[in-house]
């Protein structure tokens, strides 16, 4: 809980400062893609949580990853320096996390799943986006999964709601439909 509580803090201080820059979208695209290199990384995530490692060297291994990127936005970059100050990189892909969901609710925009038992066309995964965009009156992005399990159909998540129309949810119901009878 405290976690998210600080990652809650951070996320909304970045995001205030990216809104007011109108650079909501940039800072959450390029903090998604610290985080990602910060995660496939071992050696780069021993460094920077490591407590055997300095600050010091912690913000040089920051400084070099701002470097490297090369057009991280002036925001993100600050925001990542005080989370070396103040020993905070732990929590990053948390606030990652967060700020992208704060800066989805601010936009009017709502993050899905799509899973199939095998994939699905791109004009399929766009058709069913524009459905679940009319059913929640919100921006839906959605992102596609597959699941052999599913046997057929397709099942989406669109925030907390979940549209089941898979081959194995409804054997599922059947099944229980005849075990009452």
């Amino acid at each position: 809980m405290v976690n998210v509580s600080i990652a809650r803090r951070y996320a909304r201080a970045l995001l205030d400062v990216a809104a007011d820059a109108n650079r909501i979208d940039a800072v959450a695209d390029q903090l998604t893609a610290f985080v990602k290199a910060y995660e496939s990384n071992p050696e780069l995530s021993d460094v920077l949580l490591n407590p055997a490692f300095s600050r010091s060297q912690r913000s040089h291994v920051v400084e070099a990853m701002i470097q490297l990127t090369g057009n991280i936005d002036p925001t993100l970059a600050n925001a990542l320096r005080l989370l070396v100050d103040r020993n905070r990189l732990v929590y990053l892909p948390d606030i990652a996390r967060v700020y992208r969901d704060m800066a989805d609710a601010r936009s009017g925009r709502v993050r899905g799943h799509v899973t199939s038992a095998s994939k699905l066309a791109p004009d399929a995964v766009e058709q069913l986006r524009k459905s679940l965009q009319q059913l929640t009156q919100r921006d839906v992005i959605l992102e596609s999964r597959e699941d052999p399990s599913l046997l057929g159909g397709v099942s989406a998540q669109v925030g907390s709601v979940l549209f089941d129309g898979s081959v194995r949810t409804q054997l599922e119901q059947m099944r229980r439909a005849l075990k009452q009878q």
